[in-house]
Formats: structure tokens, C-alpha cells, sequence
């Protein structure tokens, strides 16, 4: 049976950690039926499901999927989208509703995670933009492996900050206020990775604190990457000493980083992963559990039709 091309596919993915799952959902539900909206919904069982559950609705022909969810939700849809069967990946119109601890790729577009009201309403007026869509490959020995990612991937201590942030947001309750407080504890250590990289046929090699690849704004770390570019943005993060770390800080609050002489900025296409000993790696903050390297992150441009804000 064909699907109602105005039936929008939804994926509750309720936030982590958070008491009242099902009133959430219910005032939201509450508010698109009040509007009219004619919708199917699932919810997410666990970590992986987004990804499964975003790829069978692609699959069954819905033309608008949105994800009620935050940074990680948003990978694991678009992951699912990517590699569905549908022909045209293009053709599906993908929709957010924030609602996750981080939620950076929904603030780029200035959605609001206390205003789910708003975030309907600009999904019903349904205006839409093709965005670039980063893609991260390597081989594993077995198979050719391809990963997604609309926001940025993390190398190092970035990767480790990303995810510990992720739960201090409980304590401090604020998604700035937790990412820069998990950056200061975690920069005391300023621990190095062994890392060799490619970017625009020069390579670098060295001990490196940290990596941002970002299409996006990677949590301030590429604040001039935009989505709809064609490019990917680059910020490599050396060892500083600690009135450096600290001058950083407030750098980053103030959307400066690039401007810190510790941070190595580049715009490119693409960047190989030669090397990066012992390092975390994520992408949109969920952490990358099998890696293999040679690694290369690309950029697919106007990959992904998102529907945006007014």
C-alpha cells in the first residue's frame, strides 16, 4: 500500500536520563494533532534502532521522516536514510525536533530543544534546503565500511570531550555550559595522540591534542564550516600550556578558537586519516567502536533535503 507522500514518519527518541519520556512525547503528539498532522510513530529501542527504524521508514516510501532526538539521533537517522534502498535520497525531506542532551546541529539552524512548538510548525510550512553530508570510510579487512555525518567528526581529546559533556549536561543542566566544563577537566591532561594526516596533499605528522572535521559548526571548534558549502572545515588542536588551555576557553565561548595560535585551521574536500594512535573517534558524538586506518572523510555535497526554519 502506497504511503500518504504528506504522512511524515516520526522516531521518538526519548532524552537520555529524563524522568518524564512519555510526557514529552505526549504534548508533542498533542500539538501536531491539533494541527492536523497526519503522521506514523516509532519509538527507538535502544542504541542502533534510529538508524534501523530511519531506513525501513525510507524504505516503506515515506517522503518526510523526522526525528524527534538530538546530535547522535540525527547520525543515526540520517545513517539509516543513507542507506536505504530508496533511489534518491534526495526525495526525502528530513525534519527535527530536538530533543536530546546535545543537540549543536539543531541550534546551527536555530532550532530551540524548549520549543517543540515552533520546531512543528516550521516542518507543516515545509521549507526545505539540500545540505552537504560528511562521509567517513575505511576497510576493516573485510568489508568497505561508510559511515555518515552532518555535523562533525572528533578525533582525540574532542571525541572524549563530546561524549563525557553528553552526561554532564544532566548535572549542569546547560549544553555550552557542560561541553566547555568537560573541555577544562579534560585539558588538564593534554594528553597527545600519535597522528598523521593528509589534508590538500600536505601531510601532517605529530602529537596532537585534538581533531575537528566539521560540515558544521562541531560544537564551535569549525564555527566558519557552514553545511551548504561543498567543503569540509579542519581544526587541528596542538598541546598548549595551561594559560593557553584557559585563554582558549574563553576563545571557543566567544566563537575566537581558530584565532588561538595552538589551532591549525584548514578548508578542503577531503582528509585522510593516516594515523591517530589510541585516539577516540566520533561522529556527531557517537563514538566510532570499530576503526581502521587509512580513514578518509569526505564531503558528499547537497546530499540530504533538510527542512529548515522560516
Amino acid at each position: 500500500m502506497a504511503i500518504d507522500p504528506n504522512r511524515w514518519g516520526i522516531i521518538y527518541n526519548p532524552k537520555a536520563g529524563s524522568r518524564k519520556k512519555q510526557k514529552r512525547w505526549n504534548k508533542i503528539r498533542e500539538y501536531m494533532e491539533s494541527k492536523h498532522v497526519c503522521f506514523d510513530y516509532v519509538q527507538s529501542e535502544g542504541y542502533g534502532s534510529v538508524e534501523r527504524l530511519a531506513r525501513i521508514l525510507a524504505d516503506n516510501g515515506y517522503k518526510t521522516i523526522v526525528v524527534v532526538g538530538g546530535d547522535g539521533a540525527i547520525n543515526d537517522a540520517v545513517n539509516g536514510i543513507m542507506t536505504s534502498n530508496v533511489p534518491s535520497k534526495k526525495e526525502i525531506a528530513f525534519g527535527i525536533i530536538p530533543n536530546g542532551i546535545g543537540n549543536d546541529f539543531a541550534k546551527f539552524w536555530g532550532l530551540d530543544v524548549d520549543d517543540y512548538r515552533q520546531a512543528i510548525d516550521w516542518i507543516i510550512n515545509r521549507r526545505t534546503r539540500r545540505i552537504d553530508i560528511g562521509k567517513c570510510c575505511f576497510y576493516n579487512g573485510r568489508l568497505h565500511v561508510h559511515r555518515y555525518f552532518v555535523d562533525a567528526v572528533y578525533v582525540g581529546l574532542s571525541a572524549r570531550i563530546v561524549v563525557i559533556s553528553s552526561g554532564t549536561k544532566r548535572f549542569w543542566g546547560m549544553q555550552t555550559l557542560s561541553f566547555i566544563s568537560s573541555m577544562f577537566l579534560l585539558g588538564f591532561e593534554r594528553k597527545l595522540y600519535r597522528t598523521h594526516l593528509c589534508i590538500n596533499g600536505e601531510h601532517i605528522r605529530g602529537r596532537i591534542m585534538t581533531v575537528c572535521v566539521g560540515s558544521a559548526r562541531g560544537y564551535g571548534l569549525t564555527p566558519s564550516a557552514s553545511p551548504y558549502n561543498g567543503w569540509l572545515d579542519v581544526s587541528i588542536i596542538y598541546r598548549p600550556q595551561l594559560y593557553q588551555l584557559i585563554s582558549g576557553l574563553w576563545m571557543l565561548l566567544q566563537g575566537r578558537i581558530l584565532n588561538h595560535k595552538m589551532v591549525h585551521s584548514y578548508r578542503t574536500k577531503s582528509v585522510k586519516v593516516l594515523r591517530a594512535q589510541n585516539a577516540a573517534i566520533s561522529l556527531d558524538g557517537r563514538l566510532l567502536i570499530e576503526k581502521h586506518f587509512p580513514m578518509e572523510l569526505s564531503i558528499i555535497p547537497e546530499a540530504l533535503t533538510l527542512i529548515i526554519p522560516n
